[in-house]
């Protein structure tokens, strides 16, 4: 699926009347009748009119900005349905073909038609660890299903709804209006049905004939190893249940992930401070460094120095989604001891000495005296 917004080539903040300008321009230009029925064109038409129809519903559009194609792939619902785009195609293609020698079926919404239900969104927060391992977990929410009692019918046990007597079953009536240029007629929701083209006798006590009920629900779901913080699963049919048969929306679990006292994670690297002693640093010696699968032996060499950093590959975060595997830093920071005993004090003197280091830095120039010569 590309992005919509690249088929029509509009920005992200385009308004209606920019996405409306840019879709005429590229149906007239893809438009089979004007393209001796080729079917690149043909191919090409359907795509813009599926951008369009994504971008021109409030609701569809929202759910692109905030999950991208994901909201859509995988029986996401919503990518190439026209059902509720009858008026904007007629009146656009109308606009385009100047209303003549073209004709295109006007169509409005089917108040019984299949709707489909309401995405939900929910977010959770699990460990660090956690996220490095993957896990199974079940997660309770809130959302419309139907009705228990009548099974989202509305209706009380025995009766039935019926067609509504005012507009039919369509779920508009029409409306004329005398203007100084003539009769304006224009087409509103039904006032007996409230645009449902039904009417429920008696109506179900439970959900008082609105079919729906907010229902606790639990679900397991499970946590690929590796995730990052900020990402969404999609779990598909879990939202709240569609109308008229149509199927329910899906619920979007965003995952957060709590930081680490000690790891922090780049991408799928891993990164840390790691204290040794002056000892360590100086002689070199061979110690444990934690990873994330626990303590494992590590040289550190003779000499090194404050800050220095070191690579374990393929010691980072294994990223199930990719299979991308991250390696492990980690920067040493020299400790110095605060206090000393005389037998300590005693013994670094004596490796000072040997080393020709001056350990009496009071008996030197003070600080200020030297910079105060390095000017003059």
């Amino acid at each position: 699926m590309r992005d919509p917004y690249e088929v029509l080539g509009v920005a992200k903040n385009a308004d209606e009347n920019e996405l409306k300008s840019a879709y005429r321009k590229l149906a007239k230009k893809y438009h089979p009748d004007l393209n001796g029925g080729d079917e690149e064109a043909a191919e090409k038409l359907k795509e813009v009119n599926e951008a369009f129809s994504i971008l021109i519903d409030d609701e569809k559009r929202q759910r692109y900005d905030r999950f991208g194609a994901a909201a859509f792939e995988n029986g996401g619902g919503g990518y190439g349905d026209f059902g509720n785009m009858g008026d904007i195609f007629s009146d656009l293609f109308g606009d385009l073909f100047g209303g003549g020698g073209f004709s295109y079926r006007q169509q409005r919404q089917d108040p019984t038609a299949a709707r489909r239900g309401e995405d939900l969104e929910l977010s959770i927060q699990i460990s660090f660890k956690e996220s490095v391992t993957g896990l199974e977990k079940e997660i309770s929410f809130k959302r419309k299903a139907h009705c228990h009692t009548c099974s989202g019918t509305g209706a009380k046990e025995g009766f039935d709804k019926q067609t509504c007597g005012t507009c039919h079953g369509s779920g508009r009536v029409s409306r004329s209006t005398q203007t100084p240029f003539g009769v304006f007629q224009s087409q509103e929701s039904c006032p007996t049905c409230h645009g449902s083209g039904t009417v429920i006798e008696e109506p179900c006590d439970t959900c008082h004939g609105n079919g729906f009920e907010t229902r606790q629900t639990k679900v397991k779901v499970r946590i690929p190893q590796g995730i990052r913080s900020g990402q969404t699963i999609p779990i598909r049919g879990k939202g709240n249940d569609g109308a008229n048969g149509g199927p329910a929306g899906d619920l979007y679990l965003v995952v957060y992930v709590q930081e680490h006292d000690i790891f922090k994670r780049v991408a799928n690297d891993i990164y840390y401070d790691l204290p040794i002693s002056m000892v360590t640093a100086a002689l070199g010696n061979e110690i444990e460094i934690p990873t994330l699968d626990g303590l494992i032996p590590y040289e550190i060499p003779q000499g090194t120095q404050h800050d220095t950093r070191f690579k374990v590959k393929g010691k980072g975060v294994t990223e199930e989604s990719t299979g991308r595997q991250g390696d492990l830093y980690f920067d040493v920071k020299i400790v110095i001891p605060k206090k000393l005993n005389e037998e300590e004090k005693q013994a670094l003197e004596d490796f000072a000495q040997i080393s020709g280091e001056n350990v009496h830095p009071q008996a030197n120039k003070g600080l200020f005296s030297k910079i105060k010569d390095f000017f003059e």
